[in-house]
């Protein structure tokens, strides 16, 4: 369960339970590598890398990456994976320093990011937009998709009614914004949009009965942090008690996920 002593941007992870409970993340990032025209040689960020899995598959496609990632643990395990393969590295460091995690200024071809964006907080996205503006050419591709307005909805006011009951206050702990609110923060750091959109992705949780319960405790720290400890499994069972009739299906829990995903260009 939650640990509560989590940062901002979420340093702390099992990357091992994350990749055994969670490659549903990276393989539905696998169409989102597809809006990247890497040519044989490009150079390419990729933002919040985890595991490294989708950055292995961009040199797979003939790309020369490095990832970088704010939690040490998955960038032990991306490295432990594929620190072996011939143009890819990866580093660990904070999204809103990118220049200074990254080690150069000399720019990038494109910047990919998949299921990341999200957990930094939103006032801090100016900091990360201006580093990604820095590394990346003029010409040069932004690439991502991240929670957009309403993903999880459905988790997050169930857990919000379950804390309110106790007496305790909840907070959203991610930053999901609408097109409308991305698209003029993105144009702000000198990129032009040429596709942004949200779309409902449902989203069938690995673990079958015990999706759920497997999903706060790897993502909802933050959610479930107002909570002291001993009350943390009453509240996860209450939470699987309210949405069990709509979102348990056929023995796997399938979540109201919600992606903005879009494509800027850097002029």
């Amino acid at each position: 369960m939650p640990n509560h002593e989590e940062s901002e941007t979420r340093e702390e992870w099992n990357a091992a339970d994350y990749d055994d409970q969670c490659a549903f993340v990276y393989e539905y990032g696998e169409s989102v590598t597809e809006l990247l025209d890497v040519d044989a040689g490009a150079t390419v960020l990729d933002l919040g890398c985890g595991t490294g899995h989708l950055s292995r598959e961009l040199v797979d496609r003939g790309a020369s990456v490095v990832g970088v990632d704010n939690s040490r643990e998955m960038v032990a395990r991306a490295r432990d994976r594929y620190g072996d393969v011939e143009g890819l590295r990866f580093v660990h460091g904070d999204a809103r320093s990118l220049v200074d995690a990254v080690g150069t200024d000399d720019p990038f071809d494109a910047v990919f990011s998949n299921a990341a964006l999200h957990w930094i907080p939103g006032p801090d996205h100016d900091a990360v937009l201006d580093g990604v503006a820095r590394l990346l050419r003029p010409g040069g591709a932004f690439v991502a998709e991240l929670g957009g307005r309403g993903n999880v909805g459905s988790i997050v006011e169930a857990v919000g009614r379950e804390l309110d009951a106790r007496g305790y206050e909840a907070e959203n702990p991610w930053y999901f914004p609408s097109v409308g609110e991305y698209a003029p923060r993105l144009e702000s750091h000198g990129f032009e949009v040429r596709d942004a959109h949200l779309f409902d992705r449902p989203t069938t949780l690995d673990g079958g009965a015990t999706g759920l319960r497997d999903w706060l405790a790897m993502f909802g720290d933050g959610l479930l942090a107002p909570l002291p400890e001993d009350a943390l499994d009453a509240v996860v069972e209450a939470v699987e008690d309210r949405l069990e009739a709509e979102y348990y299906q056929e023995e796997s829990w399938v979540v109201d996920y919600r992606r903005l995903r879009f494509r800027a260009v850097r002029v």
